[in-house]
């Protein structure tokens, strides 16, 4: 009972309630103080790191810069704050934490690297690298000599600091390497691919030249470093091969490899295999990190199942153990030691030297053997980058007391500024116009002949549509991509039976007979579906690792192989590719896919899902439908605003940057009503005029040559109003010439004449007629197409109001098992009437508030249908540049 009420006091005396300060060190009770030095780094170091992105730099610089602030450098001056915070007596905690953070880290490096690349640029990647390793040793070394003179007690071993300042000096870092090359989209480029190679070998070496440089430090005799040396080899080996056959063995015996995905019976082994790596590097006399790192090399990288093992680890180390280390790092600098004229020249020295012998060098190895001088600088500076490793070496160097607080300071700071300088030097010497991009082709899925398919490009403005991109970067789209991709297709002819067919069945027939005068190809219908698999690209470890694997996800996504499989059953011409590229960069990316894929139409299609209930279902028709633009129109704290709008910026983005025609297909619960090729489908087509509603109108034409798709098409002429006369006419076109400013982004054209616009009316008249006319000539194919189509065409002062009626009528008429959706062009560019004021009073009266980005979206048309509540899936195209 005793005992027990000594501890109960205990505890009330560490009790901030009984008066105790929770910033002061308690060996029995460390804990509190750490979570403080821990949020403060955290807090400081995010900070940084905002503006740190902006600028396109490295999260490790932030994480630096905040221990320097931390520091003596600058919070150091505040009186009590050191001692209070960062008391000598409380930094073991800290820096055990943070050798730990450093051990994943090492390892997340180790995995990493891919000797296949090394495989696929050997030769190229050799020369670099071997000219960016020995060259700047030998001037690293060349270097010590000066810096020893100047700055190093005489009592300190010589040989060992040129060792060092040679390692120190030689070294690249290859982990900051690798997300620069992410971030300026070089991985997939003949220069990304050969640095990186070029940077997973000098990493290695200058690794081993590191352990060799410890072992002589923390030997007390050369025979002593022999046996470190020899026992750090012995090691190595006996994981690069025992342990890894025995790792990949129980991979696989748990399924793990198979499934690309460790389980937690190897997520276990595989944390004891890094720290028994680790512990057994330091009890020899390296470091605990090299340890981490040979772990990282064991690791098997089939079947995506280290990108699958990083994605457990990463966000721990990343956000709150590896900070540590940097902060610690910045806390042992101290900028107050550089107030001399000499320390600031040899820091100049340091800097010139550090650059030039990495810039020079690499640079000419990379024009010797045929890049051009642009790319040979670019590679120049990449590899030139220091960074993480140069930090950990010289950390390990302040250690091992190879450097004293003076030197360290100084090679840090010379480290920082020329990680700083990487990014802008490569974008200055190799901007974005002058790269080649080295894509792969799409897989292959079936027996399908893909050059065949690659031919399908319109020649003319009649011909078919019949090369398809599809967007693919959430699971959630796939219903849509697959509706519209059954739609697409033609049904393939019945069987022959010697059953009485029906008078409708030998229409249907008969249709199918004749379709292939409308459209031919190696499928049945003569359509193939490219999909394109959107991956962003972050940051993360596992996100670098996605970039250079993309080949292994394109077999192993779940997207892309549901996809692939639906395309198999339906006996559709149906690739696929996968493009891991920042979120920015996903117009760009779908761009200049469809432009090197040959594709006719960009479809983008947008669902949020839908609820079908029991009752809706025995009706046919959905429940619950989650509108995609309910984060625009709606203000309600339980709907997610941002996913909606930040997706509609995407879609602009692509309709502004696209070359050839785009599509948008908004699912309101379509996917879930539609029933395979049997199902009826009926379309409806609001025609107002100009390219968009032209190519929508074509496009309608040749949906219908499916013998079970109808259409209903009405030309909408605007009237003015009878209350307001000519005059509100004429105020809504001058409001259409005033508000607008691009020819794309928007829905009219600001910068069309007289000329323009007539041209485009005649064309649109042409093409009514053309459909419309009873003696017209059609070929078989599109005169059965056409005999499935209602042309009218009605008056109104309000088009948008008359439109939304007649898809009201429209929906109403359709009897149980028939689908509606609606097709229209996404904008009137050679039209001058504004629908703005429309738009909004049919938003009021329905309680919505339009947004302007909704109408820039989906056009006039597609935004009166959301804002009207008009339940039904809508289609909306626009014509490409070219075709305007």
């Amino acid at each position: 009972m005793a005992e027990l009420r000594q501890a109960i006091r205990a505890v009330a005396k560490t009790s901030v309630i009984s008066g105790a300060n929770p910033s002061t060190y308690d060996l029995a009770d460390p804990f509190k103080l750490w979570v403080i030095q821990v949020v403060i780094i955290i807090a400081t170091t995010q900070l940084l790191a905002l503006c740190m992105m902006r600028m396109r730099q490295p999260r490790v610089i932030a994480e630096f810069i905040g221990g320097v602030v931390l520091g003596p450098s600058v919070m150091g001056h505040i009186p009590g704050f050191t001692n209070a915070i960062f008391p000598a007596a409380g930094m073991p905690v800290l820096t055990g934490t943070s050798t730990i953070g450093l051990v994943l880290f090492l390892f997340l490096v180790g995995l990493e690297i891919d000797v296949r690349l090394l495989k696929r640029s050997a030769r190229a990647s050799t020369v670099i690298f071997v000219a960016g390793l020995v060259v700047p040793l030998g001037l690293g070394a060349g270097l010590g000599v000066g810096v020893y003179k100047e700055f190093v007690d005489s009592g300190e071993n010589f040989g060992l600091f040129l060792l060092f300042t040679a390692v120190a000096t030689g070294i690249t870092a290859f982990p900051i390497l690798c997300r620069i090359l992410t971030d300026l989209q070089l991985l997939d480029t003949a220069l990304g691919i050969v640095v990186l190679a070029a940077g997973i070998g000098n990493d290695v070496v200058g690794w081993i030249l590191l352990a060799l440089t410890i072992a002589l430090v923390n030997a007390s005799s050369g025979l002593t470093a022999l046996y470190v040396l020899l026992a750090s080899a012995g090691f190595a080996i006996f994981l690069l091969y025992p342990v890894r056959w025995g790792y990949v063995w129980l991979a696989r015996r748990t399924g793990s490899l198979e499934e690309g995905s460790p389980t937690p019976f190897m997520m276990t082994m595989t944390l004891i295999m890094i720290l028994s790596s680790a512990f057994f590097t330091d009890i020899i006399g390296v470091h605990p990190i090299f340890g981490g790192f040979l772990a990282g090399l064991v690791i098997p990288h089939e079947n995506g199942f280290a990108i699958s093992l990083v994605e457990r680890i990463e966000d721990l180390v990343s956000s709150l153990l590896l900070p540590l280390f940097f902060t610690l790092s910045g806390l042992n600098t101290n900028l107050g030691l550089l107030n001399t004229g000499m320390t600031w020249a040899y820091i100049v020295i340091i800097c010139v030297v550090e650059f030039a012998s990495k810039f020079v060098t690499c640079g000419l190895a990379g024009y010797s053997i045929g890049f051009n001088w642009r790319e040979s600088a670019a590679i120049g500076s990449l590899m030139s980058c220091k960074g993480v490793v140069e930090l950990i070496v010289l950390n390990i160097g302040l250690q091992a007391k190879i450097l004293d607080p003076r030197t360290f300071s100084m090679f840090v700071l010379a480290a920082l500024i020329l990680t700083f300088m990487t990014t802008p030097l490569t974008l200055f010497f190799h901007p974005a116009r002058y790269r080649i991009h080295n894509r792969k082709s799409p897989a292959e899925v079936g027996s399908a002949d893909r050059e065949i398919a690659a031919g399908h490009r319109s020649s003319s403005k009649d011909e078919v549509i019949s090369k398809f991109s599809i967007v693919l970067d959430k699971i959630e789209q796939l219903p849509s991509a697959m509706t519209l991709s059954q739609l697409f297709q033609t049904p393939c002819p019945p069987a022959p039976s010697s059953v009485s067919t029906s008078a409708e069945e030998k229409t249907i027939e008969h249709s199918l007979e004749v379709l292939p005068t409308l459209v031919r190809g190696p499928s049945h219908s003569g359509i193939s579906v490219d999909a394109i698999r959107l991956i962003e690209l972050t940051n993360r470890t596992s996100a670098v690792l996605k970039s250079q694997e993309a080949d292994v996800l394109l077999h192993n996504d779940p997207v892309v192989s549901i996809f692939r499989t639906f395309g198999y059953l339906n006996q559709m011409v149906v690739s696929a590719a996968i493009s891991v590229v920042g979120y920015e960069e996903f117009p760009d990316a779908i761009a200049q896919h469809a432009a090197e894929f040959g594709s006719q139409m960009v479809v983008l299609p947008w669902s949020r899902g839908a609820v079908l209930t029991e009752d809706a279902e025995e009706e046919g028709r959905t429940a619950g439908v989650r509108n995609p633009f309910d984060g625009i129109f709606h203000k309600a704290a339980s709907q997610d605003q941002t996913n909606s709008i930040v997706y509609s910026d995407l879609i602009r983005k692509v309709l502004l940057r696209s070359t050839v025609d785009v599509a948008l297909f908004v699912d309101r619960g379509m996917a879930l009503k539609f029933s395979g090729a049997v199902a009826d489908q009926h379309l409806f087509l609001p025609f107002i005029g100009g390219p968009d509603d032209r190519l929508a109108l074509r496009f309608l034409v040749q949906l219908c040559a499916n013998p079970r798709v109808h259409a209903t098409v009405v030309w909408v002429d605007e009237l003015a109003d009878d209350k307001d006369g000519a005059a509100s006419l004429t105020s809504r076109k001058a409001a259409g010439n005033t508000r607008l400013t691009a020819a794309v982004i928007d829905t009219v054209d600001s910068r069309q004449s007289t000329q323009t616009r007539l041209a485009s009316e005649t064309a649109d008249r042409l093409l009514w007629d053309r459909f419309t006319d009873p003696s017209g000539l059609h070929n078989v194919g599109i005169a059965s197409a056409l005999s499935r189509i209602k042309f009218t065409r009605q008056q109104s002062a309000e088009p948008l109001h008359k439109i939304v009626e007649l898809v009201q009528l429209e929906s109403a008429k359709l009897t149980v098992g028939k689908n509606l959706m609606v097709i229209a062009g996404r904008s009137c560019r050679m039209a001058v009437e504004s629908h703005k004021a429309e738009l909004q009073k049919l938003g009021s009266s329905a309680g919505t508030s339009v947004a302007g980005a909704v109408s820039q979206t989906v056009g006039d048309v597609g935004a009166a249908l959301v804002a009207s509540g008009t339940g039904v899936s809508f289609f909306v195209l626009q014509a490409s540049v070219s075709a305007s």
